[in-house]
């Protein structure tokens, strides 16, 4: 391959699977995202099962991510290829080099409307099965394609490229592809499916030791009652601002109206941070609550984080599907969720509750004190969702029956 399309393939272990599927996913990056965890749960499970489909991935951020190393392990290559403006000769030689070169059946694109620019790009070299997955809330689409004309053009383009070329497309919610547009008539001919994220369900082993040593690192009294907010930090601290997503701010102003209700309150805001961290730390010191609601970035232990706290907050202005409150049900964890967030994600009625933003930190508050003292069988929720579509071995069986379709039984 060229080095003008700047591919970089990872090592193959000797490693063979009994599956003939080979599938490319085309993503930005192996960050720390929920297309990318999932994928990664995905190639652990495969990896567990000794047998699976051969899964590359094309990064189209150009630049390696969080989950390479991993994926390496996992006889996956990784190409590095450039997707934009400035770069659509190399892309497209480069893409076309790769579906020859690894002689692909399917191709998995994860970039919304982008996809449809990535299979025109592809020419003939597309494989016979062409998935478009959506992740991301559409309003996001809308902010970031409706800057510009040019912009808007360039999304209006590529959505109608995907009605050309796909011929799956897959959400992480029905509703997620309902407000990408792809339930319009001209999509009718393109099968439709919510094919939701998974993860390992297998259950945390010492509640209890979790529940200590969670209070401990954080020098807070066994008696606290936690609050979890996972989700990375919005980069405006304005909770009105339109390109904020996870609502940081607005989490933040809920933490502090309960933390001064109930003074056993503690707050834990666990994700990539933003340069929007110290005006948010400012404020909760204003409050008088330094210490009591700490920001602790990424972090590999989340399920050890759900078991050990009273509640997860979950204020998004919108979400592909909210996988974050699926795991927290499978740690019985309440939920206490925006009205935005796709109803899509609740297994267990009774665990999830949701609210509209409309009503303000305080109702947020008191809604969020009321939830998080519901009594949580840990056990029985964590049966219900390892039966659901949600768990990974549901999850991944529902991919083979998608990839499959190109090979005879």
């Amino acid at each position: 391959m060229g080095a003008d399309a700047h591919l970089m393939q990872g090592e193959h272990s000797a490693r063979q699977f009994s599956s003939e599927i080979r599938v490319l996913h085309v993503l930005d990056n192996l960050g720390m995202g929920g297309a990318e965890t999932w994928l990664i749960e995905l190639l652990r499970f495969w990896h567990q099962s000794g047998n699976a489909p051969q899964i590359d991935f094309l990064a189209t951020g150009g630049a390696p991510g969080y989950y390479d190393d991993e994926v390496r392990k996992y006889a996956s290559t990784i190409y590095y290829l450039r997707y934009g403006r400035t770069h659509i000769p190399s892309f497209a030689r480069g893409i076309r080099q790769i579906l020859r070169g690894g002689r692909y059946g399917v191709i998995h694109d994860h970039g919304d409307y982008s996809a449809g620019w990535h299979f025109l790009f592809a020419g003939r070299a597309l494989p016979a099965v062409r998935v478009v997955h959506v992740h991301n809330p559409a309003f996001q689409i809308r902010d970031n394609y409706g800057v510009s004309a040019i912009r808007r053009l360039t999304a209006q383009t590529g959505k109608a490229l995907v009605g050309r070329y796909a011929t799956h497309i897959a959400g992480t919610s029905r509703q997620a592809i309902c407000e990408y547009g792809f339930y319009a008539p001209r999509f009718d001919r393109i099968p439709k499916m919510a094919l939701h994220c998974g993860f390992d369900t297998v259950p945390f082993r010492d509640v209890a030791a979790a529940r200590l040593s969670l209070r401990r690192e954080f020098d807070w009294p066994e008696s606290a009652r936690i609050i979890l907010c996972a989700g990375r930090i919005d980069p405006w601290p304005d909770p009105g601002h339109p390109r904020n997503h996870k609502n940081s701010g607005f989490a933040i102003s809920v933490g502090i109206e309960a933390a001064r209700i109930d003074p056993s309150i503690r707050m834990v805001l666990a994700g990539t941070q933003s340069p929007a961290v110290p005006i948010l730390e400012d404020r909760i010191a204003q409050a008088g609550l330094a210490g009591r609601i700490r920001f602790v970035g990424i972090r590999d232990d989340l399920r050890r984080l759900m078991y050990a706290s009273d509640v997860l907050l979950f204020p998004s202005r919108g979400e592909g599907l909210g996988m974050v409150a699926v795991e927290a049900q499978a740690a019985g964890l309440p939920v206490l969720a925006s009205t935005a967030v796709p109803r899509e994600c609740v297994v267990i009625p009774d665990l999830v509750r949701f609210e509209p933003l409309q009503r303000g930190a305080p109702d947020w508050a008191r809604a969020l004190l009321e939830h998080a003292a519901r009594p949580r069988d840990i056990a029985a929720a964590n049966k219900r969702v390892a039966a659901s579509p949600f768990a990974i071995e549901n999850s991944a069986r529902a991919l083979i029956d998608l990839y499959s379709q190109v090979w005879p039984a």
